[in-house]
């Protein structure tokens, strides 16, 4: 029996007291409820991060369906102002090609009447000189006779061409 001398046997011994004791307190049944209490906290902890990971998928699809309309909203927004530029940049192009058309119009009336009036004025200014001339020629070759027999025929004419 020289077993009961060596400390191996002892501590042996000693830890199946050990287990004996804590079978025989229960402690292997409050660690199985503990754990089983763990275990259950572990499980709600998980469906809980669960619904949360499936709420926060929920919320990135509609963050990213959000994202997509504001893109093509955005896209819209952009092509209608492209074609209101557009079509602000043709309706002004017109706008000015037409008042340039007016102006060159008023001009070229402008410019008409301007020569119009300097025909005019050369005329009358042709006119008066070719009369002061008639009036100095005739001054100059025309007798008192011959004076009043012009007179006398222009009456006779103007007589005639009247009746």
């Amino acid at each position: 029996m020289e077993f009961l001398s060596t400390p191996e046997f002892w501590v042996a011994v000693s830890f199946f007291i050990f287990l004996g004791a804590l079978f025989y307190f229960g402690v292997h049944k409050k660690v199985a409820t503990l754990l089983d209490a763990r275990a259950a906290q572990i499980a709600k902890e998980l469906a809980e991060a669960r619904r949360l990971r499936e709420e926060a998928e929920k919320v990135l699809a509609d963050y990213r369906r959000k994202q997509g309309e504001a893109a093509s909203e955005a896209d819209c927004i952009i092509a209608l102002a492209a074609k209101e530029a557009e079509s602000l940049a043709a309706e002004t192009r017109k706008s000015v090609k037409d008042h340039f058309e007016r102006r060159m119009k008023l001009a070229e009336d402008k410019i008409a009447r301007a020569e119009q009036e300097a025909v005019r004025e050369v005329r009358s200014v042709a006119v008066d000189a070719a009369v002061a001339a008639a009036q100095a020629l005739i001054a100059a070759k025309l007798t008192p006779d011959q004076a009043e027999k012009l007179v006398s025929e222009s009456i006779d004419s103007l007589k005639s061409k009247l009746n």
